[in-house]
């Protein structure tokens, strides 16, 4: 029989370890074909070069196997650090953040990371870092807008025609 060829083998083996990634299903589907290879007589060495996974990824997934069955395999809930603010809380914050600093008391004109944090310590009780501040802006749907910076003794007008975009005076 001749011999299928996939046409950029390499990269399309990227594109499927991506694509299985993305799904739960997909992730479960290939810990049970890392078993079978195992099963089949396979090192985990040469199951995580045919799947595209680490060793001890493979030693886990046999580990949880052989301890828990088919359950083992399974997407495990609250994996990570629980989050410390509670949806009450991120409604809180949300409507804070709509709002300008100045409103809630501050000097400051814009919301930063390093503001929120200060906010969420004196209103909510709640410490997260500048840097966790920053990701809640995203998570919230807010984007970063920093301040053009002002030239100082610069001259207006050589400023005006150095601009790309120019104002309308209609």
């Amino acid at each position: 029989m001749k011999k299928l060829e996939i046409q950029d083998a390499d990269i399309m083996r990227v594109a499927v370890q991506q694509e299985i990634v993305r799904s739960e299903d997909a992730r479960y589907d290939n810990k049970l074909h890392g078993i079978l290879l195992a099963c089949s007589g396979m090192t985990c060495e040469e199951i995580a070069d045919v799947l595209g996974r680490g060793i001890r990824t493979i030693h886990s997934w046999i580990r949880r196997f052989n301890v828990n069955g088919f359950a083992g395999l399974r997407e495990e809930e609250g994996r990570g650090r629980p989050n410390s603010l509670t949806q009450d809380d991120i409604d809180g914050i949300n409507i804070d953040l709509r709002k300008l600093p100045l409103e809630s008391g501050y000097s400051q004109g814009m919301w930063d990371g390093k503001l929120l944090s200060h906010h969420l310590e004196v209103k909510y009780g709640k410490e997260l870092g500048v840097r966790q501040c920053q990701r809640l802006f995203s998570t919230l749907g807010f984007r970063m807008r920093k301040p053009r910076p002002v030239i100082a003794k610069a001259d207006p007008e050589l400023q005006k025609a150095y601009k790309k975009t120019q104002e309308k005076t209609d």
